[in-house]
């Protein structure tokens, strides 16, 4: 057998092998048309520069994947957008070497991104980083072309170096260039996908305490529940009492929710983005604090004799980065369970210690709001008080990131507001002991305000088109501000309560909007946590309610009382903002 013929042997195999391994990670529709969507991009970006030799965004793109998305995501892209591009460029021998070092360079990626904790890198240090992908890339073509001579020497392989020079120090420069160009926006957008992907929409799962719980009578009189301790060995959150001034007027069913995921439920326990589909550790765990919300225990919830926390465990392994903790924790107490304990989960098999190892020294996660909300929910769940200092430095780190306009974005001040994080950050910031009476929570539920479209409900960015998980968070974040969502109407509309009503279908599934109904079970969770006027961390339901079949639920809408004392302290550039908005059309079907 020939060198040649051997050489490509092995880099076929090493494809293969690639490509069987991602498959058996069994990748959700959304990640697959993520793949798809970043994949073309790097093919279009290669064939726009065919003209310019070893002129080519595609490794920029294809690294910044790898570190946003994992390796499995980063390794399909490179791969496929090699192929994908030689549809033009010509196919040849060189193809699959051109697919396995671009898919080594989303391996590099994603290994630099799990060692950083997929923390934000700045821009230089980001284009070095492509640079050095980029020489990566260019000793494995050299290697190609070393291996179709008849002369397999060092020697040999150090002259087709030296003959190379010129080309590959220009395809390093290029690369250099284009992740200073537009490496930090696509890295931001992206991390963002992945989060929306994965957790967000909903309370990206971060527990915390803020939320109030109170069962009314039809006077409208709340029940409130007195805090508890806030020992960090505890395993129940702090609930806030409720007042009847505070108590919203609206009443509403949720038992064809609670009977519609209940018969979306698995025989393993979990569940799936939609019924009849595979379980997956996202679903379950907000299917989890869904039922947990509108009063109905989700351990009473069983198929063939397992329970959500079974599903829960088994997903345990696969649980990756600081969002994936976060909502396991919220689900954990939903269920009841110790937030603690979860075999397989790293750090000894408890979440929350897991969880704390991505902590900065500023008191943020991973330097995004997002994250930073959410590990405030977790730390309520897991018992940590208002007062505690972990709980209140994220607090002042999310306040120092408010925006001019009142809102709040993904990553930190100036990256662009959003209703869905303005939303979670504000229940953070309650959580944390910010008075509703400060300038800081008063803006951020002006920004929600304002935010409202005609027909009532929400949108993820403001003037885009209403859908149900943005509706629910911005009802959650309205109620942790103080204002009674039912109140709330733009110009003579119904309630953001109506609009989400509004989308429920008749067999108790609520649909995303209205001309989209993805993921059916993960949007009636999330809008059930918002319809049963909960906000996050969602406490498991009292003990009394476990084995009562799901009856009509009559929610009555409490607002939190302020927590115990602690106060809140009060760009990208043109090219980065017009990057981001492009790159956000092009993902937008995927996400929306």
């Amino acid at each position: 057998m020939s060198w040649q013929i051997a050489s490509v042997a092995i880099v076929l195999a090493a494809l293969a092998a690639c490509f069987w391994w991602y498959e058996r990670t069994r990748p959700s529709s959304k990640e697959v048309a993520f793949v798809a969507t970043m994949a073309a991009l790097g093919a279009l970006g290669r064939d726009a520069f065919a003209a310019i030799p070893d002129v080519k965004p595609t490794t920029a793109i294809t690294f910044v994947c790898g570190y946003a998305f994992g390796p499995g995501p980063g390794f399909a892209v490179g791969a496929i957008g090699a192929l994908a591009s030689n549809i033009f460029l010509g196919q040849g021998s060189w193809t699959p070497w051109q697919m396995l070092a671009w898919g080594i360079v989303g391996l590099g990626g994603a290994a630099l991104g799990r060692l950083l904790a997929c923390r934000p890198l700045g821009r230089v240090p980001l284009a070095l980083c492509c640079a050095v992908a980029a020489e990566f890339f260019n000793l494995i073509l050299n290697l190609y072309t070393w291996t179709q001579e008849g002369t397999y020497t060092l020697a040999a392989y150090g002259g087709w170096l030296t003959s190379a020079f010129s080309f590959d120090l220009t395809h390093v420069i290029a690369s250099f260039l284009f992740g200073l160009a537009f490496g930090p926006a696509l890295l931001r957008m992206l991390t963002r996908a992945r989060a929306r992907m994965e957790i967000v929409w909903e309370p990206l799962p971060s527990a915390s305490t803020i939320v109030a719980i109170a069962l009314a009578a039809l006077a409208g009189i709340a029940v409130a529940r007195a805090p508890a301790p806030a020992g960090a060995a505890s395993l129940r959150a702090p609930q806030p009492a409720a007042s009847a001034s505070q108590a919203a007027v609206a009443h509403l069913d949720v038992s064809r929710e609670i009977a519609y995921l209940q018969a979306a439920q698995n025989s393993d326990g979990g569940f799936g983005a939609a019924p009849g589909q595979a379980s997956g550790e996202l679903y379950s765990g907000w299917a989890a604090m869904g039922l947990a919300a509108a009063g109905r225990n989700p351990l009473s919830v069983r198929r063939d004799g397992h329970s959500v926390l079974d599903a829960l465990r088994g997903e345990a392994s696969s649980l990756e980065g600081a969002g994936d903790l976060e909502r396991t924790i919220l689900a954990l107490h939903a269920c009841g369970a110790s937030v603690h304990s979860l075999p397989g989960a790293g750090a000894g098999g408890d979440p929350v210690k897991a969880l704390l190892a991505f902590r900065d020294r500023n008191g943020s996660f991973g330097d995004l709001s997002n994250l930073t909300a959410f590990a405030v929910f977790a730390l309520r769940a897991a018992g940590y008080s208002a007062a505690d200092p972990l709980v209140r430095s994220a607090g002042r780190w999310l306040a120092e990131q408010q925006d001019s306009d009142g809102g709040f974005g993904f990553a930190k001040r100036g990256a662009g507001s959003d209703v869905d994080d303005t939303a979670a950050v504000v229940q953070a910031l309650f959580d944390s002991g910010a008075p509703r009476t400060g300038s800081t929570l008063g803006r951020a539920s002006a920004f929600l305000i304002h935010g409202q479209n005609p027909d009532g409900g929400y949108p993820q960015q403001p003037g885009g088109q209403s859908n149900a998980q943005s509706t629910a968070w911005a009802i959650q974040g309205l109620i942790a501000a103080g204002r009674n969502p039912a109140g709330v109407a733009r110009e003579g509309s119904r309630s953001p309560l109506g609009y989400l009503e509004s989308l429920v279908a008749p067999d108790g599934s609520v649909r995303y909007s209205r001309t989209g109904s993805q993921t059916p079970v993960w949007v009636t969770a999330q809008a059930l946590t918002a319809l049963a006027g909960k906000t996050f961390p969602i406490a498991p339901p009292p003990a009394r309610t476990a084995a009562v079949a799901p009856l009509p639920v009559r929610a009555v809408i409490a607002l939190p009382t302020a927590r115990a004392t602690a106060t809140a302290p009060a760009g990208l550039d043109g090219l980065a903002r017009a990057i981001g908005a492009l790159i956000g059309t092009a993902l937008a079907p995927m996400l929306g």
